[in-house]
């Protein structure tokens, strides 16, 4: 049967969720096994494709007056998702994020209608965190090769916000596997999200139920008859 795994990293800084993301893609167990490099796909709500310049807005951190942007955005990519069902996708921080932040200004945004179509695609969650006394080791580490230093200065916003992801993580509909990262071995998370989709089901293609919620999704978004 074809390895298809969806597979989203939630977490706050310093919990190796990109690096892990790399490793995934490239993991025989998740990806099947591969005699050269290959492009699966790996995307991201980080990319600040909002603002020109680095470090700037996305989905994860757009503003109120980016919000259409932002949820069109969204829509976009899970119908992407619906029409690329047969494949392995790897997401690096997705709408979990977005609630954590908007909510950390105000701001309350309700995403059952996504989980609603991705679920039955397959998709799968791994919160990604660490202990808060590791914190410290693993910001030393991060500084040595980040280009903007200064984004790592409260570690207790990441503690914060590790516990905001948990409460949402609580409230979803998607399978979520809460990984502790502090160890930083990758491998070993690799094969443990490997084990856990194993016995979800989650590493292959559940056709039936992602054919059903994209012809559901085609009969919503058609235009309306007119008499």
């Amino acid at each position: 049967m074809k390895l298809c795994p969806k597979i989203i990293l939630e977490g706050t800084r310093l919990t190796h969720k990109t690096d892990l993301a790399f490793a995934l893609n490239e993991h025989a167990r998740i990806v099947g096994p591969r005699r050269y490099r290959y492009h699966s796909p790996l995307v991201s709500a980080e990319w600040c494709a909002f603002t020109p310049y680095p470090w700037g807005r996305g989905l994860v951190n757009f503003e109120p007056e980016e919000e259409d942007l932002a949820l069109e955005t969204y829509r976009t990519w899970v119908r992407l998702f619906e029409l690329q069902r047969h494949y392995s996708w790897i997401v690096d921080r997705f709408h979990f994020s977005t609630i954590a932040y908007q909510a950390s200004r105000g701001r309350t945004y309700d995403f059952r209608w996504l989980e609603d179509r991705i679920g039955p695609l397959g998709f799968h969650v791994v919160l990604c965190t660490r202990r808060p006394a590791t914190f410290w080791a693993a910001r030393a580490e991060r500084l040595l090769v980040s280009g903007k230093p200064s984004q790592y200065d409260e570690l207790d916003l990441f503690v914060r916000e590790q516990e905001a992801l948990r409460e949402i993580a609580a409230r979803s509909a998607l399978p979520v596997l809460d990984l502790d990262m502090s160890s930083g071995d990758l491998e070993a998370a690799c094969n443990r999200i490997a084990d856990w989709m194993s016995a979800t089901g989650g590493l292959w293609c559940n056709e039936h139920a992602a054919a059903d919620a994209a012809a559901e999704s085609a009969a919503a978004s058609a235009p309306d008859a007119v008499g």
